[in-house]
């Protein structure tokens, strides 16, 4: 062919602008500003572009959503969801399907995956463990069971990656934190620690990956594991921060995944308790204490620190409170909806989406101005999740 009829040729529009009938290829479009809310009533999911603050489509069938969380492949396309019914669900959120769905468990709440993207890790009530599975295949590639007695199980909790192909997380019912190494997933090592502190509920890795801090319901404190020293050992933190007080009901449990660690400060709810409380993470010291509206649920940092966002449990579950970090004051106290479930800020923080359950809405409101930007239409929507956090440790 000669070079004019080849620059020709390459000039001509596709083939499905030429003949009629044809299927369109779908137009091309990067991932970062994709999305995705959890509809927890319907078993279903939205995609969601927050450039556009719209709805790009709905992907129905992925089973029991009352407990529902997701993570990201690293390039964003594809979203994890783990189900409350132990299905972990592969979503494509370009072409808006289900790339693949497993059965893993009768009971899960959560999951992880690995900060190289190859593996996904799902942690499981029942049975009690951790599974792990190829990326792209959803093919089980390690069974950690979390055993604690012959015959007995614990419930999993606070699972998160770590940096390699490694996983941290927490045993309800033997007070002990897990690190399991599976850079070869056929023989996983798992790094046991034990006393650590009763019944760990939820944790988070720090966002610099050295911290491990596992929240502690049997008792007030936390505990804390330094993962770049050696030998690895947890040691207990905030050891009593209710300070003899009554023990208050606990409507809600927090999700410690919301904490926020804003520069040197880690801003945590206080369980039970209308308070959040503010860390130092260099000493793991409390350094003080904000009074709120209730008891917090998610205390979520905007992504450059200056400001922390909290929502609550019932009976205040309709009110959203932020804190500016530079004078631990309230700044803002608002009702975006009834049962505010979650929220997730954009990549830059601009603005922040948050799920009005029993209103059927998302409200996307503008962090300078607390202007409300957007309402999205969304049936019982709770979890939130945007592809940002796929370049983001322990999310």
């Amino acid at each position: 062919m000669k070079r004019r009829d080849l620059l020709a040729a390459l000039a001509l529009p596709p083939l499905a602008a030429l003949v009629p009938g044809c299927a369109q290829t779908p137009a091309l479009r990067g991932t970062g500003d994709l999305g995705l809310v959890v509809e927890r009533a319907a078993g279903s999911v939205v995609v969601v572009d927050t450039s556009a603050r719209a709805v790009l489509g709905r992907v129905g069938g992925l089973g029991d959503l009352s407990h529902a969380s997701a993570v990201f492949s690293r390039d964003g396309r594809y979203a994890y969801v783990f189900g409350r019914d132990g299905g972990l669900t592969k979503v494509d959120l370009l072409e808006r399907r289900i790339a693949g769905r497993v059965m893993q468990a009768g009971n899960s709440i959560g999951g992880a995956i690995s900060a190289d993207g190859t593996l996904v890790a799902a942690q499981n009530y029942t049975p009690g463990g951790i599974k792990v599975f190829d990326a792209a295949t959803l093919a089980l590639v390690a069974d950690v069971p979390a055993e604690v007695a012959p015959g007995q199980r614990s419930r999993v909790v606070g699972l998160v990656d770590l940096p390699g192909r490694r996983f941290a997380y927490s045993l309800f019912d033997a007070d002990a934190i897990w690190i399991t190494d599976c850079s070869d997933p056929a023989a996983p090592k798992t790094t046991k620690l034990g006393g650590i502190g009763r019944q760990p509920y939820d944790a988070l890795v720090t966002p610099d990956g050295r911290h491990y801090v596992a929240g502690l319901f049997g008792e007030d404190g936390l505990a804390l594991v330094d993962l770049w020293a050696e030998p690895l050992r947890a040691r207990k933190v905030l050891s009593g921060y209710g300070r003899g007080q009554e023990p208050l009901p606990v409507y809600k449990m927090p999700h410690l995944r919301g904490w926020a660690v804003a520069g040197r400060r880690a801003y945590l709810p206080a369980i039970g308790r209308h308070e959040v409380l503010v860390v130092d993470t260099e000493s793991w010291q409390e350094v003080g204490r904000i009074a709120v509206a209730g008891q917090p649920v998610f205390v979520m940092a905007r992504p450059d620190g200056r400001q922390v966002w909290v929502n609550f449990a019932v009976p205040d579950y309709d009110r959203v409170q932020v804190i500016d970090t530079l004078t631990q004051q309230v700044v803002q106290t608002f009702s975006p909806g009834k049962a505010v479930l979650h929220l997730e800020f954009t990549p830059r923080g601009d603005a922040v989406w948050i799920s009005s359950r029993d209103d059927h809405r998302v409200s996307v409101v503008d962090t300078a101005s607390f202007t409300t930007l957007a309402t999205l239409a969304v049936d019982s929507p709770s979890g939130i999740f945007f592809t940002s956090r796929a370049n983001r440790l322990g999310m």
